[in-house]
């Protein structure tokens, strides 16, 4: 059973990642810096809407407006540290820290951040809200957030009229223990625990594969310790994704997305889950019109040019507005 975890297919490459990531280190830095001028003025060269486009998420990522002088907690780059349990963190930090001086400082708060810090800092994920301008979102642990699925086969009319889910369920995840005492064994729904440790073991199944799950017409994504980390991949196929309204956002920007537009919305008690499958079932023109718009929204993150520059313009904006310029 725990073979399934070996299947790559749909899923980044980590050893590709890691091996780039530990490659970089050994060019220095001052080889980067020379560049980041050029990079960021690379905007200059895009039409009126797509530079409009890139402002916007720029702005979304990090909201400050007012200038504020870091404290002394604030770490210089080159004080982070490459360890064990943070590497994704790290490396995905150096990814775009290394065009800065390394003697500029941040807050980097690493792991699944759901509460704003005191200060302007660097995180992966923060509330949805408009009172969260002291967390600046970037693009972090990417390599196991940011998969996609590159081709999705089953065509929507052969895709079961099931739920599925395969997930882990912690104590600290009351939403997710409700929603399994509430649908395991519906039959509307294929979903239970993947843990190999043991909450209520009635409820342990076997695991899928991404390519398995896509024989489903609806997939479950519920939040964990902060955003749901499958809702990219589904989002990206031909099936989709259920879920309640976002409380947590990331570099994907969950907290734009639309509900019944980009995704199937439930209530936050999920008890209208059987009427909206079985509307989605009974509708399938208007099911398949989301999966469109869902895909498209996918689209803007897979441009790996853009990606890069809307980053360094997040970073050198809080650079900007923490007065270290």
């Amino acid at each position: 059973m725990e073979l399934k975890r070996l299947s790559y297919k749909h899923k980044n490459s980590k050893i590709k990642y890691y091996g780039k990531n530990y490659l970089r280190q050994l060019i220095p830095v001052s080889f980067y810096q020379k560049k980041l001028q050029k990079k960021l003025n690379s905007i200059n060269s895009l039409s009126k809407d797509e530079i409009e486009e890139i402002n916007t998420r720029v702005n979304y990522y990090n909201k400050l407006e007012t200038p504020f002088n870091l404290s002394e907690e604030a770490k210089r780059f080159d004080e982070l540290e490459l360890k064990k349990g943070s590497k994704e963190y790290f490396f995905d930090v150096y990814e775009y820290g290394r065009y800065f001086k390394q003697s500029l400082k941040a807050h980097f708060l690493f792991g699944d951040i759901t509460k704003v810090y005191k200060e302007p800092a660097f995180v992966k994920s923060r509330p949805v809200g408009n009172n969260n301008q002291n967390s600046i979102l970037l693009k972090w642990n990417k390599v196991r957030h940011f998969m996609f699925v590159k081709k999705d086969k089953v065509p929507f009319a052969k895709k079961k009229n099931i739920l599925v889910s395969r997930g882990q369920i912690f104590k600290s995840q009351p939403h997710r223990i409700k929603f399994l005492e509430m649908y395991f064994n519906h039959p509307m729904c294929d979903i239970g625990m993947v843990n190999t440790h043991k909450i209520i073991e009635k409820w342990k199944v076997n695991r899928m594969t991404i390519s398995e799950k896509l024989h489903y017409k609806f997939v479950l994504c519920l939040e964990g310790n902060d955003v749901a980390s499958n809702l990219k991949w589904v989002m990206s196929s031909g099936s989709l994704a259920v879920m309640p309204k976002a409380k947590f956002e990331t570099w994907f920007m969950e907290g734009t997305l639309i509900p019944d537009y980009h995704y199937v919305a439930i209530k936050e008690d999920f008890s209208d889950l059987e009427e909206k499958l079985q509307f989605y079932i009974d509708n399938p023109n208007k099911a398949q019109e989301i999966v469109k718009n869902a895909n498209a929204y996918v689209q803007k993150f897979k441009n790996k040019q853009r990606e890069d520059l809307i980053s360094l313009l997040v970073m050198n904006k809080y650079f900007e507005k923490t007065n270290q310029y």
